[in-house]
């Protein structure tokens, strides 16, 4: 009867560890209403991976048996392979987002390439603490503030903490409201927090609608090429949405679709969460490191909107540059509960909306800056690479928006 209790005799604390931060996942997900879409898979999932001689990932049995895990199948079909999961997912994103308010008011674009700031910032410090340079980048790519990112660009660099990172990516998303009020009261007043913005929103046609995500791919797929499998299928999501003769699939990308593989995702993912891989000082580093970039991408769209107003007679709420990140639509709902908290007649929505839909693309056109320059810096010298990528990051992403801003204004011209 030994065979009964080989399970429990096998158990290690690292094991146990994992028990409790899998259910510390689902309480969050169950209690506190926390991405749960994805932490209740990820949190069970964890667990399910843990357990001694899983059948969920691969085992050798007695006799040379070779037994195949459901959830290691998954991960190596569905993400290690060919990101399709988190692909795919975008399907879905760029089937729920409206472009309208950004399309209305095109300088909101430049919020979003000012918010990705956090990105390169944390690559540095990652580097400057010892991480190689594809995991730098890869825990960098956490304040892009987008899950699926976050997920493909960790694969795509063979990042060794692709675990830990979906778990810093989605957890913070899911405490934007309680980080980005912190950072951005930490660079503004409260005089600038209650600037009044004017809204004349110009009517969208839907000729513009559906050139937007065509021109979209096209020009970021020429200007950051490993970009395009991400802002390919956001952009083709959007134009579902946006061609008016498929209603019905839109409401399956937006609904079906993307619950289905969230759900996937999240329960895949957790095949990175065993004990041995994530139980570990280096994932603890990952988390302060994902807060760090959070809160400077927040300060990076805040400082931008500053900076902007010195040249503005109509000055700008600088608090819409912080909902410039890509947790869509969660932060633009922070800035305006943030406005009706310091005057309750201020309502900034729909320029928070259009900064924060500016954030997804941005935060795309970042995930494809972030690896094509990864992979083409040099690996030994990490702290040269991470400032090399600093700055070519973002001056790609600037160069990016303004050509797309470029695109809108010549749209509304022809349309006219």
């Amino acid at each position: 009867m030994d065979f009964l209790t080989d399970g429990i005799m096998a158990l290690t604390w690292q094991q146990l560890v994992m028990y409790a931060v899998g259910i510390t996942l689902i309480w969050l997900a169950i209690k506190k209403g926390f991405e749960p879409a994805l932490l209740l898979p990820m949190g069970f999932g964890a667990i399910l991976v843990n357990l001694p001689f899983s059948g969920v990932v691969n085992q050798t049995l007695t006799g040379g048996i070779q037994a195949n895990g459901v959830i290691e199948w998954m991960f190596h079909v569905g993400i290690e392979a060919s990101e399709v999961m988190p692909i795919l997912l975008f399907i879905g994103i760029g089937a729920m987002i409206d472009f309208g308010p950004l399309l209305s008011g095109p300088s909101l674009f430049l919020f979003g390439a000012g918010a990705q700031f956090g990105i390169f910032a944390a690559i540095l410090v990652a580097a400057l603490l010892g991480f190689r340079l594809t995991d730098a980048a890869s825990i960098g790519i956490i304040g892009a503030a987008d899950g699926p990112t976050s997920i493909l660009v960790s694969q795509v660099l063979g990042s060794r903490y692709i675990g830990a990172i979906a778990v810093a990516a989605y957890s913070y998303m899911a405490l934007v409201p309680i980080v980005q009020p912190f950072a951005i009261r930490l660079v503004t007043t409260k005089k600038e927090r209650c600037i009044h913005m004017d809204y004349n929103p110009k009517s969208v046609s839907k000729i513009i609608r559906i050139a937007f995500p065509i021109a979209v791919t096209m020009i970021v797929g020429l200007v950051a090429p490993q970009s395009v499998a991400l802002v390919g299928f956001l952009m083709f999501g959007n134009l579902i949405r946006e061609c008016g003769v498929l209603g019905t699939m839109s409401d399956t990308a937006q609904n079906i679709l993307a619950n289905l593989i969230t759900l996937l995702l999240g329960i895949t993912i957790s095949f990175s969460m065993r004990a041995d891989q994530f139980v570990t000082k280096d994932t603890l580093l990952i988390l302060v490191i994902g807060l760090f970039a959070f809160v400077m991408d927040t300060i990076g769209g805040v400082l931008l909107a500053k900076f902007m107003n010195l040249f503005l007679k109509k000055k700008i709420n600088p608090m819409i540059g912080g909902a410039g990140i890509s947790a869509f639509p969660m932060s633009s709902r922070v800035i305006q509960k943030m406005a009706m908290e310091e005057d309750p007649t201020n309502v900034i929505l729909m320029q928070a909306a259009g900064a924060n839909v500016s954030g997804q693309i941005a935060s795309v056109i970042a995930g494809g800056m972030v690896i094509n320059l990864a992979a083409s810096c040099d690996q030994a010298n990490t702290v040269m690479a991470a400032l090399t990528i600093m700055g070519k990051g973002m001056a790609g992403i600037f160069a990016a928006i303004l050509i797309i801003l470029l695109l809108v204004w010549i749209l509304r011209k022809v349309s006219r």
